[in-house]
């Protein structure tokens, strides 16, 4: 059914705290989008990110990132005095070394009162252990030895450790029990705030899109637990890694640093890393967004030793097996196809096939015929329609700064110049587009400039941190999206939905 939403990384919520998280502004933000209409949310990765605060260069490819834990709610469940919670002033960007030293302390602290008291949720906890102790335990171990060693690789810790030792291991998990069991109360606390919150907006028609990565840092517990699926040395070393060739936007291509897949060994396991980890995505979420798609028809394989990426070739990836694989065990697929990029005619090729919806973006359509692809009226119906990604400019900021003169000039010619500005146009465009879903990053139903921007791939720091101001989202911003989703056949049709269409206005002004 044609539907629509809005981009949005929870950390960008102006939570208290320094960071967004799962408490009253996540709630507040899913009756906006009742209010308005929207029957999707999608967010990036929520795993616990790693190099860069990046949450697509995270340390386990199943854990949830513990920033975005709320700490109000387990002071609600009697886990923490609310006197220990502090209170810190709604920046508008994130200081990550700063929330970490303030916040993580205090939900560490929070899980050791709860493992020390007696509550109502011991039981549920001890479900939780007992049904996700296939990653749980492995990923425990990795954080706290991470904590112990500093933050050094694990390929550089102690033998027995890095390669697993059955012994080792044991002397480890002994001596270090309590950190292990506090880091399994913190995904508790994680996963119940985040079913309790998609529960949330399911019961008001909103389905979520998570994000998965292709690829996972090498520094992380899932190259630790199974280096027999990369591509490594016998020092526990990448030999090739992932990156893009050069381009016309780097002369040196992107070299990500990711170990690469030894999809042959993948393979003869029945691809089960693979089944577990997109199980697991379809357990949190409702869709699933698969970044760099064209890495499943071929990737660029980089020699380790080599500084740019530059130097590299192209290696076939799993194509249709895998998700063949993937459908035989899981039935299926709601997945959206990240196929920006220089793109073959394989990859569209691969998607079609799959029947996998990939994404148009109007920011690209105004560049050189071949960019045109992006603009609506070559629009399939099988597409997301989204005026720009987490990697773009916002709409505003491109239309100010960013756009050439000559895009300027088509986009004014396509779309034409409005009173309230570019960034309605293109949501308009999009809404009112063919594809069977229209996506809109925050920033651009909010106007907001270049200073909003999520991330900036060229840049190495500096990414990752906007946060919308309290207060942005007003009743008239909900009911100009409403009407618009409505007269684009947009609206969602669920009862819960037609529920609170009727009363959604007067809730979210309330």
């Amino acid at each position: 059914m044609r539907s629509s939403g809005i981009l949005l990384h929870p950390t960008s919520l102006p939570s208290s705290g320094g960071i967004g998280d799962f408490g009253p502004e996540a709630y507040a933000f899913l009756d906006f989008l009742a209010a308005a209409r929207q029957g999707l949310w999608q967010i990036l990765p929520l795993s616990p990110p790693g190099l860069g605060n990046s949450p697509y260069s995270a340390i386990s490819a199943f854990a949830g990132n513990p920033l975005l834990v709320n700490l109000e709610r387990l002071a609600e469940r009697g886990w923490i005095a609310k006197h220990r919670l502090k209170q810190s002033a709604r920046s508008h960007r994130i200081d990550f070394d700063e929330v970490k030293a303030a916040k993580l302390p205090v939900l560490r602290e929070a899980a050791q009162n709860f493992l020390e008291g007696d509550n109502g949720d011991r039981r549920s906890y001890e479900n939780f252990k007992r049904e996700n102790s296939w990653w749980l335990d492995d990923f425990v171990l990795f954080e706290v030895m991470r904590e112990v060693y500093k933050g050094a690789s694990w390929s550089t810790w102690p033998k027995p450790l890095a390669r697993r030792e059955p012994q080792g291991l044991h002397e480890f998990g002994v001596k270090y029990q309590r950190q292990l069991e506090v880091e399994r109360v913190v995904q508790f606390a994680f996963f119940e705030q985040w079913r309790a919150l998609r529960l949330y907006g399911l019961q008001r028609g909103i389905k979520i899109i998570g994000d998965v990565a292709i690829f996972v840092n090498y520094d992380s517990a899932d190259v630790w637990r199974h280096p027999e699926l990369f591509y490594l040395d016998e020092g526990l070393q990448p030999t090739v890694v992932a990156g893009v060739p050069p381009d016309a936007f780097s002369a040196s291509g992107q070299r990500w640093g990711n170990p690469l897949y030894r999809w042959d060994v993948c393979k003869a396991t029945g691809y089960e890393w693979w089944v577990q980890r997109m199980s697991w995505a379809l357990k949190n979420f409702d869709m699933v967004r698969l970044d760099h798609f064209r890495g499943f028809e071929s990737f660029w394989e980089i020699p380790a030793s080599e500084p740019t990426a530059v130097n590299g070739r192209w290696v076939e990836g799993p194509k249709d097996d895998l998700f063949n694989a993937l459908r035989k065990r899981m039935g299926d697929l709601p997945f959206i196809a990240e196929d920006l990029g220089m793109i073959t005619p394989e990859v569209y090729a691969l998607r079609d096939r799959l029947g996998i919806p990939g994404m148009k973006v109007l920011q690209f359509g105004f560049g050189d015929p071949g960019a045109h692809i992006y603009l609506p009226h070559n629009f399939s119906i099988n597409c997301v329609a989204y005026t720009g990604t987490h990697d773009n400019d916002t709409t505003a900021g491109w239309w100010k700064s960013s756009a050439t003169q000559e895009e300027k000039q088509y986009a004014a010619a396509y779309i034409g110049e409005v009173k309230d500005g570019m960034h309605w146009a293109f949501i308009r465009a999009a809404f009112a587009s063919v594809a069977r879903m229209a996506i809109v990053p925050l920033q651009d139903v909010l106007g907001l400039d270049s200073e909003s921007r999520m991330n900036t791939p060229s840049r190495s720091d500096g990414n990752w941190g906007w946060r919308f101001a309290p207060g942005s989202l007003t009743r008239d911003l909900a009911e100009k999206l409403a009407l618009l989703s409505v007269v684009c056949d947009r609206a969602p049709v669920t009862l819960a939905a037609a529920r609170q269409s009727e009363g959604a206005m007067e809730e979210f002004a309330a």
